[in-house]
């Protein structure tokens, strides 16, 4: 099947960082992870996540321990601390039980589990908001800077809708909501960019707060800074091509975006 049509599983990338698939089953996933940018983003946050646990474990677990001649006074701290010390409450249960090293690697592994889970949703929602370089590289066309800065190019074209299909196409997306995503310019006409294929991608409107109204603000900002003179007009046009989100927390200054915007109806 056609990496366009179907994503990886979560299984299968889990199996195939933890090695467990099949010389078949990981030249299935090599092939569809070396052409699908979203499954590639997916397998990232996931192999990181794995790295930050091992890494927790290991300091957790491998500690050094105290020097043989403060061993005595640090046992009997520890005796005396367990005698004073109220018995732990019955909702504990096994947990109360295990020994403390133990306990301090399972809050640190469950912790590690917590950040790996909110690392992945923000790296994957993100990856949803970019385009696919292969796909959607970006086009420019020959402009005339006082052209561009006199308004005679508008923010944005209308697409055809016989565009607008294919451009879906290209993205594997069928039965697409409507208002669900905007076929939008990646670098936009009113930055030079052209009416090329190469220059459109479908960007969500709504499932990550990096949506298309959010890249309208990040549009707004380069024009208004390549017209002023603060930014030439080639480095805004490689910025927004090369990573747009990058190029909002670059110029805006934030991690987030700047405005709440509600999505399209």
């Amino acid at each position: 099947m056609p990496y366009e049509d179907a994503h990886l599983s979560d299984e299968d990338l889990l199996l195939a960082a933890d090695g467990e698939l099949s010389s078949r089953g990981v030249k299935r996933v090599d092939t569809h992870l070396a052409h699908c940018w979203a499954c590639r983003a997916r397998m990232a946050g996931i192999e990181s996540g794995i790295a930050g646990l091992v890494r927790l474990h290991r300091l957790s677990l491998d500690a050094p321990l105290p020097p043989a001649s403060s061993s005595r006074a640090l046992l009997k701290a520890q005796l005396s601390e367990l005698t004073a010390a109220p018995q732990p409450p019955r909702w504990r249960g096994w947990f109360g039980n295990i020994g403390h090293g133990q306990r301090i690697a399972g809050i640190a592994m469950a912790l590690a589990a917590l950040m790996f889970l909110v690392s992945y949703d923000r790296t994957s929602r993100e990856a949803r908001a970019v385009p696919a370089t292969r796909l959607t590289p970006g086009a420019t066309r020959r402009v005339a800077l006082k052209d561009l800065c006199s308004g005679r190019y508008s923010k944005n074209s209308q697409v055809m809708p016989v565009v607008q299909r294919q451009v879906f196409a290209r993205y594997g997306l069928e039965n697409v909501e409507p208002g669900a995503y905007e076929v939008d310019y990646l670098i936009t006409p009113a930055l030079g960019g052209a009416d090329d294929i190469r220059n459109l991608w479908p960007q969500p409107y709504s499932s990550t707060i990096w949506n298309a109204a959010v890249k309208d603000e990040l549009e707004d900002r380069l024009h208004n800074m390549v017209c002023s003179g603060e930014l030439d007009l080639a480095s805004a046009q490689q910025d927004i091509a090369r990573d747009w989100i990058g190029a909002y927390k670059k110029y805006f200054h934030t991690d987030r975006p700047v405005s709440s915007y509600p999505s399209k109806p």
